[in-house]
């Protein structure tokens, strides 16, 4: 029963984290701006998230909600400036180069622990951290492009993973939280964040509300965020940590097979090259350390 349980968590996983995979796809096919896609995507995820839980008899825990409401504000506005800076990198370079720079926040968290978190970083990270790095400058093509080309897409991407990067740090303050309460107000404080955002930045009237791009925001919405965050952090509590950081992995795999396949967005020699950089150096700075004897 229990490695039948297993099973379904990682099957439910990798699902997950594919679903991830594909966001640049999708967001290529929405005319809308980068702050009205976010807003979409925490209001739509969150109406999923608390239909999927009155479905499954579950109450919020609103006394645990308010003991930690300022550190789920915080985290929810990082998470909704996060997702528009992403999607911005979309738009000025390969879904490729995007997800790569966006998969350099646990490299970030693994630099600022020591400090931040009072961790051993260890020289096995502290390689790790530098092939990411190295990595990083080969995806970026700044050894290979004179004018820099996707110069606003990478530093978009990068500032992405940064505010990633800070959400968590933040949420080892809401380690005690059921993942599914902390999930559900963390979209709807993202969504309530940038509402006044949007209102003083776009002229919501004036938007092209097509019908594919008000569908794929939907999906973006229901399907990436609302259903995969729940299949993600559902699986989190039955499978090791390990298996959760191996298993992720295949989001920048899935989406820079994607690039390449259906956008026609290869990467090169040199892009091949970093991307395996970045996601080994992940990989391995994942792996149980040996213990000394």
């Amino acid at each position: 029963m229990k490695d039948q349980s297993r099973r379904r968590a990682k099957g439910e996983l990798i699902c997950s984290v594919l679903l991830f995979g594909t966001i640049g796809l999708f967001r290529r096919g929405i005319g809308l701006p980068s702050s009205v896609i976010a807003l979409g995507r925490g209001l739509i995820g969150t109406l999923f998230l608390l239909a999927f839980a009155a479905l499954r008899g579950k109450k919020l825990d609103t006394a645990a909600i308010r003991k930690k409401l300022l550190w789920l504000l915080l985290s929810g506005g990082l998470i909704g400036f996060n997702w528009i800076l992403l999607f911005e990198s979309y738009r000025y370079t390969t879904v490729a180069t995007a997800t790569l720079c966006y998969y350099m926040a646990p490299v970030l968290v693994i630099l600022v622990s020591p400090w931040l978190l009072k961790e051993r970083l260890t020289l096995r990270r502290a390689l790790c951290a530098m092939a990411a790095v190295l990595g990083m400058v080969l995806v970026s093509g700044i050894l290979t492009q004179g004018n820099g080309g996707d110069g606003r897409g990478v530093l978009l991407g990068l500032g992405a993973a940064a505010l990633y990067a800070s959400v968590v740090l933040v949420n080892q303050r809401l380690r005690d939280m059921d993942a599914l309460e902390k999930t559900v107000v963390q979209l709807g404080a993202a969504a309530l964040i940038l509402l006044p955002y949007v209102l003083a930045t776009e002229s919501v009237a004036a938007l092209s509300w097509d019908g594919r791009s008000l569908l794929l925001l939907l999906v973006l919405g229901a399907v990436h965020t609302g259903w995969a965050y729940a299949l993600y952090f559902g699986s989190m509590g039955v499978l090791p940590a390990q298996t959760v950081a191996l298993c992720s992995s295949l989001d920048p795999v899935t989406a820079v097979l994607l690039s390449a396949l259906a956008l026609r967005e290869p990467l090169g020699l040199a892009g091949a090259l970093g991307a395996v950089l970045v996601l080994g150096a992940a990989l391995v700075s994942e792996l149980p350390e040996r213990k000394r004897q």
